[in-house]
C-alpha cells in the first residue's frame, strides 16, 4: 500500500511543473508526512487547463451511505480497478495526479519495521496516479476525495514492500489527465511499475510512524 508521502517543493515550482493554475481557496504548505484523511495537493485536468487544488485522501464513492468508508479506500489496486464498483466508473472521467517528491514505506527487519523514503535519484517531483469522486451528505454538503493507485513492486521496491504506488511517466501525464480521454484500456496500460533505475531509497527516522510528526527532520537519512 501507499500510506504516507512528502510534498515539500515551493508552490510556484509545483505550478510550473504541471502548467497548473491554483483552484479557489487552495492553501499550500510543505507536508513532510502526508497521511490518509488529510487534504492533499492534487492535479485535475479541466477545460481551462490543469488545476492544482486539494482533495481529502481516502475515497468516498458518490453512492456511499456515509464518509467513514474513506479510511478503507486510501489505495486502489491497478489490477482490479475495472472490477470494483467504487473505481470502475471513475477511470474514464475522474482521474487525478498526486504530486510528490517522495513516499514512505516500511521494510520488515526481523520483528521490527524500518521506515524508508523512496524518491527519484534527482529528487524531482513525480506523479502518483489517482482517482477522485465527490460525495454529498444528507444536508447537501459536498466532500471531494481521492485514492492512490498501487501496482506490483519494481526491483527497488520488492526488497521493501510487495506493493508500490503507480508513478506516471512524465510523457504519460497529459494522457492520464486528459478530460476527453475515455479509452479505458489505454489508461489501464499506463498503470505499471516505474523504472527502478531512476529511483533510490534510504532509511529515515522511526518518528515518521507518528502522523503528528511533520517536519524536515523526517527526511534525514539514518544509519
Amino acid at each position: 500500500m501507499c500510506g504516507r508521502f512528502t510534498i515539500t517543493d515551493p508552490l510556484d515550482a509545483i505550478m510550473d511543473r504541471y502548467y497548473a493554475s491554483v483552484a479557489d481557496s487552495f492553501e499550500y504548505k510543505p507536508n513532510y508526512n502526508a497521511a490518509p484523511m488529510q487534504y492533499i495537493p492534487t492535479i485535475i485536468g479541466s477545460k481551462d487547463g490543469n488545476r492544482l487544488g486539494k482533495l481529502r485522501w481516502g475515497l468516498v464513492p458518490s453512492w456511499a451511505k456515509d464518509d467513514k468508508i474513506g479510511n478503507k479506500m486510501i489505495n486502489a489496486r491497478a489490477e482490479t480497478l475495472n472490477e470494483k464498483a467504487s473505481f470502475k466508473r471513475l477511470i474514464s472521467s475522474k482521474r487525478c495526479i498526486i504530486p510528490t517528491n517522495g513516499f514512505y514505506e516500511w521494510r520488515k527487519e526481523g520483528t521490527a519495521k524500518q521506515p524508508m523514503r523512496i524518491l527519484m535519484k534527482d529528487d524531482r517531483v513525480f506523479s502518483l496516479a489517482g482517482l477522485y469522486d465527490t460525495w454529498t451528505d444528507p444536508d447537501g454538503n459536498k466532500l471531494s476525495t481521492c485514492t492512490i493507485i498501487t501496482t506490483e513492486p519494481n526491483s527497488l521496491m520488492e526488497d521493501i514492500h510487495n506493493r508500490m504506488p503507480v508513478i506516471l511517466r512524465p510523457e504519460d501525464e497529459a494522457e492520464w489527465l486528459g478530460r476527453d480521454n475515455d479509452d479505458v484500456q489505454s489508461l489501464l496500460g499506463l498503470l505499471k511499475p516505474y523504472q527502478a533505475s531512476e529511483m533510490r531509497a534510504y532509511e529515515v527516522p522511526k518518528e515518521v510512524g507518528n502522523v503528528r510528526n511533520n517536519n524536515e527532520e523526517l527526511l534525514k537519512e539514518v544509519n
